[in-house]
């Protein structure tokens, strides 16, 4: 049987942050849980101890954990910080269910309730549970709403967090936020990660590593590609300025290396040196670019698993990096996609499009989304197996966080500023496209 897996943020509503992510497992066409619980817990204690040493987040992941799950001790797999034990209507039935859950909490693990109700068996483990998840809704009735309205005022009441679960639309959305709940977790909420602006948001610890790399007296510009191309914000806006009319190039170029190559490391200097300025306006947000960043790497890891497929990796890669810019910058893909000579299969595909790259867009979406049933047909189509693509997904995100570990180091380097600042030279400047 295949088996995939896909994680989804959790995101706290007063501050907007990410505080966890839950992970979603899938056997077959449908979610795992809805197979036998021995095959379930099978199948998840596989992945775990296959994929042990690999970190799927830098902050909590929230699990559903059936009986068997819980008596294996698997939850002993991740430090105690760092996951959060959902337990559901077959865990709460369970005879032996209440004495392990209490073992567990006096060690100090965290429980959630999924889909909580005025019940006795829903009381009975409300004193062990941090979290209360609630579904909501697109369309309620008076009734329905009325009955969640009392459900999140009780459990808040007992210092409970609510988290509303299964938001895949801005009606749902709105409406758990209009009902006060503390977190929100679905689909829509990667459309609500930034507030548009007028300018491209990227990340502080991925800038100040760039400004490191340049500041040196001989730049590695291979170290720099590396950073440049890991953030969609970074990539796009020096291509943008690389094809401007300032630098009046005879062929436009969508590729990194050759945009670093006519830009020259005085001019580079400078470019970073007003973005720096720029950083102070904006307040980028890294789940976003982390979003982006892993919609890269992912695509360039399909590629080769497509039978002629007519794109190259590194389009692949620029096809992930640019999907979320609109959600990055106040403008309609098609006016952004305009500014910078990518492929038209990368352009039909993100606009919507079909064909094998807009399908292999299309796979990516439904898999962030665990849209299983259409991710196995996207799958089956483009000749992919589901448990190579449940590999590479999770291989991605490794990379990811890996990097991102390493671009979230406070930095204090004095002298960069002063490195900058020493570049001179005469004519034009910089500062006039980018203004």
């Amino acid at each position: 049987m295949d088996r995939c897996v896909v994680r989804r943020p959790i995101q706290e509503v007063k501050t907007e942050k990410i505080i966890g992510y839950e992970l979603f497992f899938q056997g077959g066409s449908e979610t795992l849980y809805e197979q036998s619980e021995s095959v379930a817990a099978d199948a998840i204690v596989e992945f775990f101890m296959h994929n042990s040493h690999k970190k799927f987040s830098d902050k909590a992941l929230f699990i559903t954990f059936t009986p068997s799950l819980l008596f294996r001790n698997a939850a002993k797999i991740f430090e105690k910080d760092k996951v959060v034990i959902q337990i559901e209507d077959s865990l709460m039935t369970h005879p032996l269910a209440m004495p392990m859950i209490k073992k567990y909490y006096n060690e100090g693990y965290i429980f959630a309730i999924n889909d909580f109700q005025f019940s006795p068996k829903y009381l009975g483990f409300l004193d062990y549970a941090h979290y209360i998840r609630l579904s909501v809704k697109e369309n309620m009735t008076d009734q329905e709403r009325q009955s969640l309205e009392n459900v999140i005022h009780m459990a808040q009441g007992f210092g409970k967090k609510c988290i509303a679960t299964d938001l895949n639309s801005k009606a749902a959305y709105e409406a758990a936020v209009e009902l006060g709940l503390d977190y929100l977790e679905g689909s829509y909420i990667a459309e609500t990660f930034t507030t548009k602006a007028e300018k491209v948001d990227y990340m502080e610890g991925n800038f100040f590593q760039l400004v490191v790399a340049v500041a040196k007296d001989e730049p590695n510009m291979e170290e720099i590609e590396e950073i440049v191309s890991r953030d969609a914000g970074l990539t796009y806006t020096m291509l943008k300025l690389v094809n401007s009319a300032y630098f009046a190039l005879r062929k436009r170029t969508a590729s990194i290396r050759q945009a670093l190559m006519t830009l020259g490391i005085g001019q580079l200097r400078q470019w970073v040196y007003m973005l720096s300025f720029q950083k102070e306006q904006t307040d980028g947000s890294e789940e976003m670019l982390k979003l982006s960043f892993l919609r890269a790497n992912f695509a360039q890891a399909l590629v080769p698993h497509i039978s002629d497929c007519p794109i190259s990796k590194s389009e692949g890669y620029m096809m992930g990096m640019f999907s979320t810019l609109s959600y990055m910058v106040d403008a309609p893909m098609e006016e952004l996609l305009a500014e910078i000579p990518i492929g038209d299969e990368i352009k039909g595909a993100l606009l919507g499009g079909g064909g094998t790259v807009g399908n292999m867009y299309n796979l990516i979406i439904c898999y962030e989304n665990a849209n299983w049933k259409q991710c196995t047909a996207l799958a089956n189509e483009l000749g992919i197996e589901l448990s190579t693509l449940s590999q590479l997904y999770i291989d991605c995100v490794e990379e990811v966080n890996g990097i991102w570990e390493s671009l979230t180091t406070d930095y204090d380097r004095p002298d960069e500023e002063k490195s900058l600042k020493g570049e001179s030279d005469s004519g034009e400047h910089i500062e006039d496209v980018l203004r």
